[in-house]
Parts: C-alpha cells; structure tokens; sequence
C-alpha cells in the first residue's frame, strides 16, 4: 500500500500549527511545518483545513484551490488537537441543555460544594452553569447501611423484596421511588418543543444503579433529541456533584464539537469518510477516532499534545531523569511533571466547571507575554490581569497596556529585525519599541518617586534611582518568581527535589525565561526541541490511540474479593481490546493497563493504583502503600484499604508517524557529540542581562544556520523563525540533531541588601506566601480526618520574632488575624522556656484560641541560637469532647461543656512526640465533667496533631533554606517592609474612606438574643490611624456566642483586605494602623471560662456585618454558618466508650447585595469558606438520607440589587443519632442598605414522625440538640442576604455579567488553590 502524507494540527486560540510528513523512501519522512492564524475568515474559512491544503501543495506539486473540495488521495492520516470545546467553555458559547437531575436537587450544581472562588471578593463573582433547563425527576434510591462505623457496614436486607437490589459497586440499593415514566415523558416534550436538543441526565447514586438514567436516556431519544449525555455511562464514579457537571458539560459541548467536525470535513471530497483516518487528542494524552471524541474529553486537548511531545523527545528509561514541562504561550504558562509515566488527574475544575474524568496534570499559571505589568502600593505586579491578543501589549501598536512581552522588547531579549511584521494598519509593521519604551519610562518615574518619598519620610540619605533596564528587568524577576512557585509545589509537593529534573521548554515565550527558570529552581539542565514553537502539533505524531473503560466498585481488597476484582478487570480488558481491533489495530498491537483505585477506609482520598507489571502478581498494596508514601508522608497500618474505581487503559500501539521505533537519543548524542566553537554571530544587538547590565554587543545566532555540535555561550540569543532563545551569562547551548540543550552553569549574582528594593519586595511577598502554602500543602497531604483533609478547614502562617503575623495563605477568614494572638500569648506565658525543637499545641480562648475544635500548632524557627520566625498550624479536629458529638454544643454555658481545653502544652520536646500527656488532655480531663465525653476520635487526633508537626516543619525547612540563601538580615528586613507595604495599602484606603464618608463611621446590629454590637471608627484623615471602638456592645451572655477578642483582630483584617479592590500581602502590617477598644465583660472580649463555641462561628459572621456596614460596603449576608452537627457514641451512661462518629457541616446562604452587584445565592460568606460533603458521600458515610439540598428561592432581599438566596437541606435520619443546630438570624432578619429590603431570617424545623406515619413539624429554634429517632427530620431553611438601594416599581438590576472565567485552569495545583486557598 502507497503511504499518504500524514498531518499533525494544533489548533490554538490565536494560531494553528500543523507538521506534515511527506513519505521519502520506505522509511523516511520529510516534515513540513505551516503556521498560520486560527481566525481568517477573509483569507479561509477553517484553519486546520487550510494548513492541510497547503501541505498537500508543497508535498503534491499541485494547486489545491481553497474554493474547491480538498483531494484526500494523498491524504492518510490526520491526528487534531483542538481548543473548540476550551473556548466553548471559557467563552460560555455550547448548546443548550436541559439538565434532568433527582427531585430535590434542581439547584444542586448550582450551589456546586459552597465555596467561593476568591475570599475577599464581596461581589462574590462566578461563572455561570451550563444548563438552561432543569426537570426535576421524581424518583430515589439511596443505599443500604453506612461506613462510618463496622456494626453500620453489617447490611442484612429483606429477601424477596424487590425494592432492594445490589448496584454494580456490589452494594445494596434501595429504591425509594421509581420513576413516573409518563410524566417524564411530557416533561421531556415541554423540553424538546422549547427548541432544547441536548440533554444530560444526573440522578442519585447512578454511579451504582443507573437504571433510572438508562431509562430516562431512551425516552428523550424517542422524543429527538440528538445529544443524550448520562452521568453513568460519562464517569460512572462516586459525587453527584462532579458527575452532574461532567454530564452536563458533555452534553453542552459535545454538539459544538460535532459541528465544528462536520463543518471541517465538508471542505473534502468523499474521501475524507473512508480513505483517511482522522483521530483527536483527548485530554488524557491518548488519541481518538473521530467517532469517540466527546467534550468533556477535549477540554485539555491542545495542551496535551504538547506533554506527549515534549515526555517523548526529553525522557528515556536509561537517563531516568524526570522532566518538568515548561510552556510558556501569550496569557499563560502550563507546567506539568514526566517521569516515564504521565501524571493525570481525575476530578478537576475548568472555567468554573467540575470535570470527572482523566485528564493529564497540566497546571496552568496566569503568567505569559500578555501578563499585564503594574507598580502598586510600593511593589512590582505581574497579571493576572492579561493585555490578551486585542489590544495586545504596548508594542503591539494597539495602544496596549505594558506587558511582559514589552518588557524582553525593551530589553533586547526580542529583536524586532527576528520578530513577524505584523503589526499596524497594514499589518506589515514591526513590534513598536517605543511605545515600549514610552510607557516604560512613566513606570520608572513612578517607581523613582515612591523611592524618594519612602527615604524622604524614613530620613535617611536620598533613594538609590533606578533605571528603565532596571525596572523592566525587575518585573521579568517577578514573573520568574511566579512561574517558580507552582513548578517547586508540583515538584516538591508530592516528594521531589525540584533540581532533580530536566526543564523541557517549549512555547512561543519559553526560550526568553528559561535559563533564568532554571537558575532559580537548580535545575541544571534545559531542553528545548527543534519544534519547540509547534510540540503540541508535533506530539500528536508521536502519540498512542487509546480506549478507557472504567467501572465503580466498593469492596474491601483482600483475598475473599480478588476473584471478583480479577473478573471484572479482565471483562474490561476484553471490552478495550474489543473497541481497538474495531479501530483496525492488531490484538497483538494492543495493550492495556490495569488500575485500581485505592483508598485507606474513612477517608476520601484515593490513588489510582496500577498492576504490577506480572501477569500473575495481582496483589496492589505495595503499589498503593509506595504511592501514598510518596504523595503523602506516611503510610496507615491499621485500616483496611478499599477499590472505589476499576480501570483499564487500552493502548493501541502502531507505527509512530515519524519512525516506526521512535526514541530520543538526546542524552546519547549530548555524551558522544564532538563540540565544536560557535561560529561567528550572525547579527548583534543590544541586549540587558542580570549582574552584567546592558551589553551593546550582544551575539545573535540563527538557529537552522548553526551546525550540530556548535557550542553557544552566554550572553548570546539563538532565534529560529518562531522563537528566540536567551542563553543567560554561565550558561551554554549545545546545537544537536534535534535540540538546543542548555547547561545552566553556577552565578554568582550580586547579594541582596537590606535597602529597600520593589523588585525584591516582589519576589520575597512570592516566597513568603510560598511558605505558609506549601505548610498547607503538606497538612492536608499528611492529614486523616475529613474535616482537614477534605472539608480543607485549616490555615498554615508565619510569624515574625514578635510573633506578628508575615503571611498567611488564605485559607478559613475566621483564622486570618486570630492566630499571632495565639503565638504572643505562647512567647508571653513561656517567656525563655521556648526551646530549639519544641512543638506547642494550644486552643484556648483566653491564649489567643478562636474556639475549642480549632487546635494550634505552634513552632519556633531557631538561627544561632535565638527564635527568629514562628511558624503555626490551626486546624478543626473534628471532635474534641464535651457535651455532644462534633464538640459543636449549640446549650453549652461553660467552657468545659465544649471538650479539651489548652492553654499551653508541649506536644513536642526534645525531639520527643508526648502521646501520652496529649492523650490524657484530649480523652480523659474532659471525662471528668458531668455529661461529658473525652474526644470520639482520639485516632484521627493525634494523626492530625503530626500532620500539624509535619506542615511546621516543612515551613521551619523552607524559612531555613530562605535564610540560607539570602541571610537572616534580608529576610528580616523584607519582613518589615512587607508589613510595610500591607500598612501602606490599608492607611491610604482608610483615608479614601473618610474622605468620602468623613472621619467618623458608625454602624450596630443585634444578635438574636438582644445583644448589640455597636463600632464607632474614627479614621485620622490625615495619617490613615483609625480606632475600632466597640464600647456599647453588650455583655458576655449565658450561653457560647462570646467571642474572644482574636475574633475582632480576625474580622476586622479580613474586612480590611476585601474593601482594599487588589491584590496585596496579608500581614500583620495591615492591623498597624488599627486601634481596637473593646470593652473587658463583653460579648467581644469574655471571661476565660465562659462558653464560646458559637463565637466563632456566629458572632464573627455579625462582627463582619457590622464593619461593613459601617463603611457603607454592602448589605448583611446570611450572618451564620449554619453549624450541624449529628452524630452517636463516646461515653456512655455506664461511663463505656461506645463506638461511633461525629458529622460536622457549615451550610451556606445568601451574600449581601451592594452598590454595583446582586448578592449571590447559595455561597460560603465572610469568615468561612469550607467545602460541604457531596449528597452521595453522605449517605454512603453515615445513616441519613438528603432529600433536599437547594436554593430558597425569594429568600433574599429586594432592591435595585437583590439579595442573594439561602438555602434548603432537609435530612432524613435512618437510627436513633444525637443532633445538633447552632445558628443566627432566626430572628432578626439579614438587613438591606440604601433602600434594599431585608433578607429573610433563616429557620430549623424538627419533623418528628409519628406512630402511624405522619410528621409533627415543630420549630427547632436557632440553637437546639436533640435525640432524632429513626424516620424524624430536620429542615434547615438558611437566612437570604439584603438587598441594596430602592428598586423603582417591579424593577431590579441584572447586576453586573457573570465572572469573566480567567486561563489559568486544570490541573492538581489549581485545584488545591480554588478548593483551598480560594484564589
């Protein structure tokens, strides 16, 4: 058979690259490379098409005209990576959906886990759903027994009783409900007849028992319509919430998908359908047929592309160094990690949207050319913010903005000679240096006069003036810094030495920051391929075509379930297998991989296990056991492991495009090459490089002009016709075959002073931040319980020798400010007693504590001999003894009531973990008060407290290593100037404030109980101070909502940051120049004994309110969390510790509406911002059923701009279990501002259930415990947020567009970030 031209496409926001391969001989190809813009419509209607025809030109000889059908005769193969769907999604353009979801859900992915995606932000922005239908299908099943405890695990069902039947993970299922089919069957019409075409069906616990979808799905492809999407058969895995979202952004995607592929092949002959195997990149780094290709598996499908490519020429078995892809495009950065085996992961967020499914671990970082530049409050700001392909940055003759492209411009690190002319009205034009060079030059100015008002006003001799080079340069560092960051958490994060690798760089951008990259991570080698500008386009020549198949499963691994295990694994070998030979492979060409996914019981963290290597070895514990040791730091010995997931992975090997046996030989030929001297340059320019300043002279090499082996030292720029590549001072470039491989050699780069420099202001806020979240990344790594380690209720911070707060990486609000209390009240209490190796552990009120479950690790940082940074740990255990399961007693009068209570203990001394003193603090002092336990999980308490440890010593490492590098005078210095900077921020906004408001603000509101809180501010206008002053706020009450006053210093800089609209540090610096009077006795600032449980998480939230208000900020939110505790066991009557678990939830409400927006609906607010548990989870975990989890609808107030709404979840318990409410605003109502109306006051209602079947509802009250008895309910109706301004009539504002949905998505850091950080 005669070989056809084969073609590779990516095709991209703003370009399509394509690489053909033009048979030569038996076994040779020659490649061509076409590059042209994604969008012409005035020159082609699609891109890739022509990128085809125009190959086929250069390989056939023969005009191919473009108002003609392409010839497919010589066409064998075309392999596409797309961004169709990514745009689709980001640009909110799919089809219409109609989502079919359980009755009582219909708000369930709006609501999505409750948290917001940015803390500070008030407006609370974010991206809208996909769907705009939603039926509600009355029909349930729920599952037989829970986990949470063995005797819950014991199910015994009726026999004969068809209600109860075993789902595919092997548990049993009852039906509740069975669906009306009738009644869906109009519904589906009244759908249909609305002009909707595309549906996506999500019903509870379908992962296990999808015949309800099955059901359904047939019905609306009775009635027509086209695309049919069902949670099932998309991912049939466990959360309803990321299933519902993966089946609708399929369904809403996958039509887009299918025209845009009928429109592309309409441009050929018949051919294309028979005579030419196209396939597409899927998002997990396997290719396709076109037939397969879905949306929810082409969100990654461009970026992907360029993984293969870059895993496949960089890594080889016999080297075996991992390699860290770098690519670095116009708005953004995507990193990823290659060690031989790609990294994926299985549930991820992309443009606001949850994806269940495989997708290869890309971490994208806002930080590209495009990346705006700004001078802000004395520090060096790189993006988010992105001057994107329109206007463009300054140089792009577009009256742009300053960007980082500009910045290389005027550097010298592009050569405007070596770049495309296309810029300007003709489009012919070169980039523009001096606009460049232009708006530069006012920064600069700006910059040297924030410099001489900061020496002017400290004294000191006149400020160090910088220079253009100097500025532009400054802001490169910074976004070096940036980029740095997610590479030494993807690296570092999961166990590895970020040196330890090879940087493969690739992207338009790439080759201008590499070695700088490089240099700052130890990385002493790069690589970047000759098709480094087109390695997506060119990963797809070198890609696998593959089939996943994948099953749900629950069982216990051991030997009593293997043979069940071993069936089913072999049943989806043979379905892969099946599906490939259809594809025309060979069995022979066919492999599979075989994956379990494991997890440790009572916990939610699973790893996706793969067989060892034997056929015959089918035992996965030391995989998993070495898997979860390297991810997370330990291993868990005395808990059985469990399959959540079967998987299997069918590769389909053929001959790669380029060879049949393709393998880099880069490291061979770097050992073997003879190296010869560069030649002389080609060209010279003017080029500014760190320590060496501007070099007039600089060497320009043109890369396809160089010969193999060529050596290029730095500073030199080689430049191929695509890309430019800096090679730094100390630094050299090997010419190869087919890479520039660049040795990173030692710098010695000029020490950092203790001057003031805003560029090291930059870079030291990166490394600070970088600390305390890498401290979060190893706790919830290393954590147990679900609360840390799931629920992500913790913060990690550190702290300066005076125990003032240097960064905190945002994690819960309500912890911001209150956790340097904790430290001084440690450095006060121990004075010199503080020891080199000591772990404190303290949770008190009256020691800086926020509440009892909230324990606080403390760790001093030692440097000769002296303390000179803390580091600390707060996180929510999930019960700590007391009155009642979860620690949360909404009765409790008494300290004591609420379980362990700490002042100061040394967890550790001498290197020495005291498991037996902090034992007897947890379990057996709280014991000894009537009606009350020792903590109900002592196990994940103390597991907890290590991860504590862990987290502080990974900050103690990572402060040492900062010290090291810069010397603890630096650091100490730039400790104060950040704190500076944070104050500077906050004294400016404050005189803003008063100057339109004036100097005196005054805001009071009520708890429910008649307490007041009342705040008069008096702002000093002229120097930004300001005094807080609480006096006539009510006294300390009966009961726990007493807040201790760390829970003011809390509020208040949480409130500060968000009326201060931009990025800046979080500090200490941003209390400075606050005053608190808070009066002793008071609501705000108890006696040490008195109760506070609901301080924390009540009373916080009115403290927010009320500072808001005070500032005129916006109207009140639901002023609660709406804390829920149930749970059973601890001590018993007998004194007997019974067996059992404890459940503890916030639940969220409506946000305050204000001056420019809508309050949002169904979201976290203020002081909290913790995940809640998905509706399957739950009922596999504990014996309750949810029947409703929604939105209140009308629950918000009226206005020009309406209140958000609060919610609706009603649970249903299954046995005798203790329950518990602790809320607010049950009685006085959210407010509204300017003319807004209130918010509704939420309530809680007990539905007892009666002998003979019927509910008695009684009124629960606002804060409430009681034994629920097997069929009783509680519904919980959340309070709404307050409206802002009069509306005029019927009339209200739309409120502003849904969140511009940024770049920077996917993978396992982002996702960390938005659950976590909320950034």
């Amino acid at each position: 058979m005669t070989r056809g031209v084969r073609i590779c496409i990516d095709r991209g926001g703003t370009f399509t690259d394509c690489i053909g391969f033009i048979p030569k001989g038996t076994d040779e190809w020659s490649p061509v490379v076409v590059k042209l813009l994604s969008v012409d419509p005035q020159n082609y209607p699609d891109a890739p098409r022509e990128g085809i025809r125009r190959i086929l030109e250069i390989a056939t000889g023969i005009p191919h005209p473009r108002d003609k059908p392409v010839d497919t005769s010589r066409l064998e193969i075309i392999r596409m990576g797309t961004t169709v769907a990514t745009n689709a999604l980001l640009e909110r353009k799919g089809e219409p959906v109609a989502l079919l979801i359980t009755k009582g859900f219909k708000d369930l992915l709006k609501i999505g886990n409750q948290s917001r995606p940015k803390i500070f932000d008030l407006s609370i922005t974010m991206p809208d759903v996909l769907f705009e239908q939603v039926v509600e299908v009355d029909e349930r099943v729920t599952l037989v027994g829970y986990t949470s405890t063995k005797s819950g695990m014991d199910v015994v069902v009726p026999e004969g009783d068809a209600r109860f039947v075993k789902g595919i993970t092997g548990e049993w299922v009852k039906i509740l409900q069975a669906p009306d089919i009738e009644s869906i069957r109009k519904d589906l019409q009244h759908v249909y007849d609305r002009g909707i075409r595309s549906v996506a069906i999500c019903l509870m616990h379908a992962f296990t028992y999808p015949e309800h979808e099955k059901k359904i799905g047939e019905i609306a492809k009775r009635i027509g319509f086209t695309h049919v999407s069902l949670s099932s058969e998309i991912m049939p895995m466990i959360k309803i919430v990321a299933r519902g979202t993966s089946a609708t952004a399929d369904a809403y995607l996958t039509p887009c998908l299918q025209r845009y592929i009928q429109g592309f092949f309409s441009g050929f002959d018949a051919g294309i359908h028979t005579n030419v195997r196209v396939e597409f990149m899927q998002s997990d780094g396997g290719l396709t047929p076109v037939s397969g290709f879905s949306g929810f598996k082409a969100i990654l499908s461009g970026p992907a592309g360029g993984v293969v490519g870059y895993a496949l020429t960089s890594w080889t078995p016999e080297e075996n160094t991992a390699v860290i892809g770098f690519d670095m495009g116009g708005t953004s950065t995507d990193v990823s990690r290659y060690d031989g085996r790609y990294e994926h992961v299985y549930e991820t967020t992309t443009a606001g949207v949850t994806i269940q499914a495989p997708q290869l671990d890309i971490n994208t970082v806002a930080a590209g050319g495009g990346s705006r530049l700004f001078f802000r409050n004395g520090m060096f700001v790189v993006g988010p913010e992105s001057a994107s392909a329109d206007p463009g940055p300054a140089c792009y003759r577009k009256g742009g903005p300053l960007a980082i492209t500009d910045a290389n411009l005027v550097l010298g690190h592009l050569i405007p000679d070596y770049f495309p002319k296309i810029f300007g009205a003709s489009e012919k034009e070169p980039l523009d240096i001096q606009a460049s060079l232009a708006l530069f030059q006012q920064l600069t100015d700006d910059v040297n006069a924030f410099l001489s008002s900061e020496a002017a006003k400290n004294g000191g001799a006149a400020a160090k003036q910088m220079t253009l080079d100097q500025v532009a340069f400054g802001f490169i560092k910074v976004a070096n810094e940036s980029m740095c960051r997610p590479i030494r958490e993807l690296t570092q994060a999961k166990g590895y030495d970020t040196a330890n690798h090879v940087l493969a760089c690739f992207g338009g951008a790439g080759g201008q920051h590499a070695c700088a990259i490089a240099r700052t991570l130890g990385i002493k080698r790069i690589l970047i391929h000759k098709y480094s500008a087109i390695l997506s386009a060119y990963g797809l020549s070198l890609a696998d075509v593959v089939h996943e198949v994948q099953e749900p499963s629950a069982v216990e691994f051991g030997p009593q379930s293997l043979p069940r295990i071993q069936e089913r694994v072999n049943n989806l070998v043979t379905q892969a297998t099946r599906e490939l030979v259809q594809q025309g492979f060979e069995a022979a060409n066919v492999h599979c991989d075989e994956f379990l996914n494991l997890r440790y019981q009572g916990t939610d963290t699973a790893l996706m296990t793969l067989k060892p290597k034997r056929d015959e070895d089918w035992d996965f514990i030391p995989p998993f056991l070495d898997a979860y040791k390297q991810e997370f730091g330990f291993t868990l010995s005395d808990r059985a492991i469990y399959v959540d997931d079967i998987r299997v992975r069918g590769v389909g090997r053929s001959s790669n495009i380029e060879a049949s046996a393709f393998k880099t030989k880069v490291y061979e030929e770097v050992a073997s090459i003879e190296r010869k001297p560069a030649p002389a340059p080609h060209d010279r320019a003017s080029s500014y490089f760190d320590g060496l300043g501007r070099i007039a002279d600089t060497p320009i090499y043109v890369l396809d002009r160089l010969d193999r082996g060529s050596v290029i030292d730095g500073p030199a720029l080689v430049i191929d016709n695509n890309a430019t590549i800096v090679v730094d001072p100390e630094c050299s470039a090997l010419i190869t075959s087919e890479h520039v491989v660049i040795t990173v050699g030692e710098y010695q780069q000029k020490r950092v002073g203790t001057d003031l420099d805003p560029i090291q202001l930059s870079i030291f806020g990166h490394r600070f931040m970088s600390i305390a979240e890498q401290m979060g990344r190893t706790l919830q790594k290393t954590a147990v319980s679900t609360n840390i380690k799931e629920r992500l209720d913790f913060s990690c911070a550190l702290f300066g020798s005076d125990g003032g707060l240097v960064a905190n990486a945002p994690h819960i609000p309500v912890h911001l400010g209150s956790m340097q209390e904790a430290v001084r009240w440690q450095m006060e209490y121990l004075k010199d007693g503080i020891k080199d190796g000591d772990v404190l552990v303290t949770n008190h009120p009256a020691a800086g504590g926020s509440h009892l479950p909230d324990i606080t690790v403390i760790t001093p940082v030692f440097e000769d001999g002296r303390i000179v940074f803390f580091v600390a740990s707060r996180g929510h255990h999930a019960d700590i003894g007391g009155l009642q399961p979860g620690s949360m007693p909404p009765n409790s009068r008494e300290l004591y009531q609420e379980g362990a209570a700490i002042k100061s203990f040394k967890l550790v001394s001498n290197g020495s973990f005291d498991e037996a003193g902090i034992t007897k603090i947890l379990l057996d002092e709280p014991a000894q008060y009537e009606g009350c336990s020792g903590t109900r999980c002592l196990k994940d308490n103390i597991s907890d407290l290590k991860a504590q440890v862990a987290a502080n010593h990974r900050g103690i490492l990572l402060v040492k290593s900062l010290i090291a590098e810069y010397g603890l005078d630096v650091v100490q210095a730039y400790m104060t100037y950040i704190r500076s900077n944070a104050e500077l921020a906050v004294r400016e906004m404050l005189r803003s404030v008063s100057r339109k408001y004036g100097p005196v603000l005054h805001a009071a509101d009520q708890m429910d109980d008649g307490t007041p809180i009342n705040l008069t501010i008096k702002i000093d206008q002229t120097t930004g101070d300001a005094v807080f002053d609480f006096t006539g706020t009510g006294p300390e009450v009966y009961g726990n909502t007493n807040a201790p006053r760390s829970l003011t210093n809390s509020a208040i800089i949480y409130c500060l940051r968000s009326l201060i609209n931009e990025d800046m540090p979080l500090n200490q610096g941003a209390l400075a120049p606050i005053s608190m009077v808070v009066p002793p006795g008071s609501l705000l600032a108890p006696s040490e004994k008195t109760a506070v449980v609901g301080g924390n998480v009540l009373t916080s939230q009115r403290l927010c309110d009320v500072i808001l208000k005070a500032f005129r900020a916006c109207a009140a939110s639901q002023g609660c969390m709406n804390n829920f505790t149930f749970g059973k066991g601890g001590k018993s009557e007998q004194g007997e510790v019974v067996e059992g678990f404890g459940y503890y939830e916030t639940i969220a409400g409506g946000s305050g509406a204000g001056p420019t927006w809508n309050g949002k609906s169904g979201v976290h607010t203020h002081m909290t911002n913790t995940r809640i548990t998905d509706p399957e989870i739950l009922e596999r975990r504990y014996p309750v059923i949810l029947h409703e989890f929604g939105l209140r609808t009308g629950s918000g107030g009226a206005g020009q701009f309406r209140g958000g709404d609060g919610c609706v979840r009603d649970i249903e318990f299954l046995e005798p279990i203790s329950v518990s409410m602790l809320s607010e605003r049950r009685v006085l109502r959210p407010y509204g501002m300017d003319g807004g109306q209130d918010g509704q006051a939420g309530m809680n209602l007990l539905y007892k259930k009666e002998a003979d079947g019927s509910y008695r509802v009684v009124n629960f009250g606002g804060k409430n415990a009681t034994i629920a008895q097997p069929g009783d309910r509680i519904r919980i109706l959340t309070p709404g947020g307050g409206g802002w301004g009069a509306s005029v009539g019927s009339e209200m504002h739309e409120g502003p567009e849904a969140a511009p949905i940024a770049p920077g998505f996917g993978g396992s850091l982002h996702q960390y970030a938005a659950q976590q950080y909320s950034v």
